[in-house]
């Protein structure tokens, strides 16, 4: 993962912000999860009418794309998942589709 290619660290939605977004939550569409060796991987798809509500932060200055987010960032934008997702890749064809992934069996940290 490009490191420069998201915040230095995790940017927070305003209430503003949120309340903008949260007309779109209902719309996020999640693809059933897939496997290699080692990961397992899912694609979000945003609205996309959600990227204009999106802060223009959350956003590379040179590729118009979404940057890489942090968990707190993309879990701010409405997108739920269980623990472990790490947003790795946009796809820029489809600029409102993000893609995750984690390890393949992955547990959670025992509290």
């Amino acid at each position: 993962m490009d490191r420069s290619a998201r915040n230095r660290r995790p940017r927070l939605l305003t209430e503003a912000e949120q309340i903008r977004l949260d007309e779109f939550i209902d719309g996020i569409n999640y693809s059933d999860r897939y496997s290699d060796n080692h990961y397992e991987y899912r694609h979000v798809m945003l609205p996309k009418g959600m990227l204009k509500a999106i802060p223009k932060d959350f956003f590379d200055p040179e590729t118009g794309t979404l940057k890489i987010l942090y968990e707190e960032e993309w879990r701010g934008l409405g997108i739920t998942q269980s623990l472990g997702w790490q947003h790795y890749e946009i796809h820029a064809p489809e600029p409102h589709i993000l893609l995750f992934k984690r390890p393949k069996n992955y547990q959670p940290p025992q509290q």
